[in-house]
């Protein structure tokens, strides 16, 4: 009987293999040519990537739209809000946060933009002249801050004012490191629009530049002894700490300035092909970020350092006009990223991983106020010992309000391990936290308080032809006073410096034929053309009084605008006029002629009324 039913069982399996195969092939002949169909899988990452910066710029400039509205509330403050309710919305739907916006993403791709844009047009002698102030704030005072709000947070916890389980000694000290990261891209935000006098600016934003590398080089000493373990921590440990430290900073210089003089190398041959100048020099930054977090190196200081070297050699390498297209790209690249950090904080406050201790909270944030309060006024006593220009208090109480902390310190929080740290979404809430409080109270009210107390502004004016003459004649003579009293000061070093550079390293770095020229002509060019350009018929500019202004072109002569020596005629129509000012201005392939501009500019350069759209062109030319 078993048998008859096996046997029955095999034709019946047969059966239905052979109808699911005739279904199978009936739905194959089905398949029809699609005119239209929908594949967003492919071009999901891409898409939303996009649509995030399409996003956040549009919301940037609706700000900007707003009648009042940014002349009271700083930027990026609205920027965390649009982010908050974004991330809102993303939490109500049940989606996430994108996957590209993670920590990797903000060190690898966000971060390198902004630290190139400061090293690049960073002015390197207000740096330099500053150095001292600087790596003392950003050096010994993060130290200061670290220990000192690590030990509170600490000792608190010890008493049991956060609860049962306060985070141990290497936990605090952990997170201590992350949270006196002063940010540069909040504190560029928010000195962008108050623009506070050069040297005060110089010394707060390049200590919260260099104050970034050594907070991160802080927290992964601290991520190492994590993973040691308290019990395993030996005193050996703590010396190894110090000269990873050193040789992280140190490592990560060398390899921005190795870099930056490649980039100069490079480009001396570049002018065969100018359109890839700007590339060259993006790319190559961005090659010392990347090669120094391979080696484990710092980053932020070998970016910074590569531009600094770049901008000295490179911009004497390529054509003015690579050179504005440059710094329009670095000035994109970075505000843009800036945009994107301040939108993805608010997205961080509803869709990251919380724990909320009140206690714990507050307590940091008042512990930060203090000791940043603390450290400015111990430190600026101490660097006003050896300041020709003393911080005064009007300075000091910007620099205690100029400690924002951002994306960095947010960034770094998120790359706790929460198995190895149990307080990680702990240190996320009270990181956040102390972020929205430097960036809305301190933000918000940093212009009122900067205007009642009189801070002095920056005049935003280039320096003149006369002002740099003047300031190296100066140079000479305080040199020359130096040497009657037998004293020493950095402009010894600096001349000594310059001629070691002119020497032996500007021979490799540009070709003889840009060398031939004293450095003086090559100023006086640049100013010539500005000066032409915002001549009569524009209004004099920043370099109006580069050169002595002639009396009989004053306004209130009544001249006529018709009567120039660069004559826009008539008769002549856009293409021809354009012809005429390559030819006046340029030669196909050169440099601009010295001659020319000093022609243009001693005849007054003015146009027809008719026709004063070639100013613009012109600039964009020139």
């Amino acid at each position: 009987g078993s048998s008859q039913s096996k046997a029955a069982l095999i034709p019946s399996l047969k059966d239905q293999k052979l109808q699911v195969f005739q279904s199978e092939r009936n739905e194959e002949e089905k398949i029809e040519y699609e005119v239209f169909h929908v594949e967003f899988d492919r071009v999901k990452l891409p898409f939303v990537i996009s649509l995030w910066i399409l996003v956040s710029t549009m919301t940037k400039i609706a700000f900007h739209m707003v009648p009042k509205l940014d002349t009271h509330i700083p930027e990026s403050c609205m920027l965390i809000v649009v982010g908050i309710v974004v991330g809102i919305v993303l939490f109500y739907v049940g989606d996430t946060v994108p996957v590209f916006m993670s920590p990797d993403t903000f060190f690898l791709y966000l971060l390198p933009p902004i630290i190139l844009e400061a090293g690049y047009l960073m002015p390197n002698r207000l740096f330099f002249d500053h150095l001292g102030t600087i790596l003392l704030m950003a050096v010994i005072g993060t130290i200061f801050n670290m220990l000192t709000i690590g030990g509170s947070i600490y000792g608190l916890g010890l008493t049991g004012i956060y609860g049962d389980n306060p985070p141990g000694i290497l936990e605090t000290f952990l997170f201590a490191s992350l949270i006196v990261a002063v940010d540069p891209v909040a504190v560029l935000a928010t000195f962008k629009e108050i623009k506070v006098d050069d040297i005060l600016n110089i010394v707060v934003f390049g200590e919260s530049l260099l104050n970034d590398a050594v907070t991160v080089v802080l927290y992964h000493m601290f991520e190492a002894y994590v993973d040691i373990g308290e019990e395993n921590i030996e005193t050996t440990d703590v010396f190894k700490g110090v000269a990873s430290f050193i040789v992280v900073a140190g490592g990560g210089t060398l390899i921005g300035i190795i870099y930056g003089f490649l980039t100069a190398f490079v480009t001396r041959f570049s002018r065969f092909s100018h359109i890839l100048e700007p590339l060259v020099v993006v790319a190559a930054g961005y090659m010392s970020y990347l090669t120094a977090e391979i080696f484990h190196m710092s980053g932020i200081l070998a970016l910074t350092f590569c531009g600094i070297t770049m901008k000295n050699y490179v911009e004497r390498n390529i054509n003015d006009e690579s050179s504005t297209v440059l710094h329009g790209v670095i000035e994109m690249l970075a505000n843009s990223a800036e945009t994107i950090i301040f939108v993805f904080l608010g997205v961080a406050a509803v869709t990251a991983d919380h724990e909320w201790n009140w206690i714990f909270v507050v307590t940091t944030i008042v512990l930060c106020t203090i000791f940043r309060i603390l450290g400015v006024l111990l430190l600026a006593a101490l660097a006003n010992r050896f300041r020709l220009h003393k911080l005064k208090p009007v300075d000091q109480f910007v620099m205690m309000y100029g400690g924002l902390r951002g994306a960095v310190a947010f960034a770094l929080v998120l790359l706790i391990d929460k198995k190895k740290v149990p307080s990680a979404p702990l240190f996320v809430t009270t990181t956040l936290a102390v972020i929205y409080w430097t960036v809305f109270a301190q933000g918000i009210t940093f212009k009122p308080l900067v205007k009642f107390l009189k801070v002095k502004s920056s005049t935003a004016k280039a320096p003149t032809m006369n002002e740099r003459m003047a300031g190296r004649m100066m140079d000479f003579v305080v040199w020359g006073i130096e040497g009657v009293w037998g004293e020493r000061s950095t402009i010894r070093f600096r001349e000594s410096y310059r001629d070691w550079d002119r020497k032996y390293i500007m021979p490799i770095m540009h070709s003889d034929k840009q060398l031939k020229d004293p450095k003086i002509f090559e100023t006086f060019s640049r100013l010539a053309r500005l000066e032409a350009l915002e001549g009569k018929g524009f209004g004099y500019g920043h370099h109006r009084h580069a050169y002595p202004k002639d009396e009989s072109s004053d306004d209130s002569a009544g001249e006529d605008d018709n009567n120039v020596q660069f004559t826009v005629e008539p008769q002549l129509n856009q293409s021809e006029m354009l012809q005429k000012l390559d030819d006046e201005m340029m030669i196909p392939g050169e440099r601009p002629r010295r001659d020319s501009f000093v022609h243009t500019f001693d005849n007054q350069l003015t146009l027809d009324k008719n026709s004063k759209w070639i100013a613009s062109e012109a600039k964009r030319r020139l």
